[in-house]
């Protein structure tokens, strides 16, 4: 996490009998202004899944150590389902746009909406992490094999970053975030111009990194188990209808079929 973002990549493909095992890491502090945190990942089962990629606003490093699905997806306003690339036991590592131009030493706004194997971004960088990845004894031990690798690789790969665009970024996901037009006086700039720095150094319209920034609020309160009426006002939806098409666009699913993936409930796949 990293001003509060925190965000829910994938759930399956399909509705699974068994939840997914998840432990969530923080990186060390010199990587916290390019690494938003770790999670370990098991799916219910063992076996590789296919996922459904949900709106995000950062990128994701997805590793499994087992099957082989490593990919990095960047941002995006839709959602994506992946039955080609499937993973079930390894790690994601959620990375702030600064991170990508740091880390991966690619401009996010070339991610955006894309998907991409892990090894035309790290090399073999990747191979060596995957391995390191699968040796270590515990999860604990995995964050620490990431803390390593990624620290390594910083390199004044952020030189050039657009600071402002960033702080903008970072603000749209707080609690009570201002509309973009608010924002933009705050930071002394027009709104045209935080739109165009934005799409020059994010890939995606402040207007876009707001939305998708709501929508995860909501999925985040439907992990801890919120019925949807709650959900929808609380996190930040006009009302019931606002929330229910907007899950639609942004899922491809119903709010009450979005649920059965979140909180495993019995519902017959389709």
């Amino acid at each position: 996490m990293m001003g509060g973002v925190a965000q829910l990549h994938s759930v399956p493909a399909r509705v699974q009998a068994r939840p997914c095992e998840t432990f969530s890491g923080r990186a060390h502090r010199r990587l916290r202004p390019y690494v938003l945190g770790y999670a370990g990942f098991r799916s219910g089962d063992g076996e590789a899944l296919a996922h459904r990629i949900l709106p995000v606003s950062s990128t994701t490093m997805i590793v499994d150590y087992e099957a082989g699905g490593r990919v990095v997806t960047g941002p995006r306003s839709d959602p994506a389902v992946f039955e080609r690339t499937q993973w079930g036991h390894g790690v994601s590592v959620g990375l702030t746009p600064l991170g990508v131009s740091a880390l991966l030493r690619v401009p996010v706004r070339e991610l955006a909406g894309a998907a991409v194997p892990l090894a035309d971004l790290l090399g073999r960088d990747g191979e060596i992490l995957a391995e390191r990845l699968h040796a270590a004894a515990d999860w604990p031990a995995r964050f620490a094999v990431l803390d390593d690798l990624l620290t390594a690789r910083l390199d004044g790969g952020d030189a050039g970053a657009d600071r402002l665009a960033l702080r903008a970024w970072a603000r749209l996901h707080e609690p009570g975030a201002p509309r973009v037009g608010a924002l933009a006086e705050d930071l002394g700039v027009s709104r045209r111009g935080l739109e165009m720095r934005f799409r020059r150094q994010v890939g995606l319209a402040p207007a876009t990194v707001a939305r998708v920034a709501r929508f995860q609020r909501a999925v985040s309160m439907l992990v801890r188990g919120r019925d949807l009426p709650a959900t929808a006002v609380d996190s930040g939806y006009a009302d019931q209808p606002h929330f229910n098409r907007e899950v639609r666009a942004m899922t491809g699913l119903t709010p009450t079929r979005l649920c059965a993936f979140l909180q495993y409930r019995e519902l017959a796949p389709r």
